[in-house]
């Protein structure tokens, strides 16, 4: 039976510009910055409070793992916000909303309430978006 999840991939148009954003403005921790041949690296981060799950900033570059085309294609649809990986919580929406945006992090939703609690939309410098959550 599965138990838990321990790692999950982001899909960034650039890593270094994705290392800036998710340290510098999200405040996550890196957890592996490792070379991997020329110009690739195994990067991961985590948020602070939450180091048992790692976040790999995994670039969409030709190579062993996509075709141009699939990069052309992935690139678009990456930069078009078509993707949302996931959903992070924190215990004061507006305080974070505030400190967010003042770091330059763009919200596409302010902190609006919902049946399910207070949410934002934001993206990441590549244009995934990400649900900010509070119960």
């Amino acid at each position: 039976m599965i138990s838990k999840m321990t790692n999950m991939c982001v899909y960034v148009l650039n890593q270094d510009s994705a290392f800036d954003f998710y340290t510098n403005k999200l405040g996550f921790k890196v957890k592996m910055d490792v070379p991997m041949g020329a110009n690739a690296r195994w990067l991961t981060v985590t948020p602070p409070e939450q180091p048992e799950l790692e976040i790999t900033l995994f670039p969409v570059a030709v190579g062993r793992m996509f075709s141009e085309e699939t990069v052309k294609l992935m690139t678009e649809l990456i930069s078009k916000g078509t993707f949302g990986p996931g959903v992070f919580s924190c215990t004061d929406i507006y305080a974070t909303y505030e400190e967010l945006k003042s770091k330059g992090v763009e919200f596409v939703k302010p902190p609006t309430k919902e049946f399910y609690g207070t949410e934002a939309l934001f993206k990441d410098d590549s244009g995934n978006w990400f649900s900010l959550y509070q119960q």
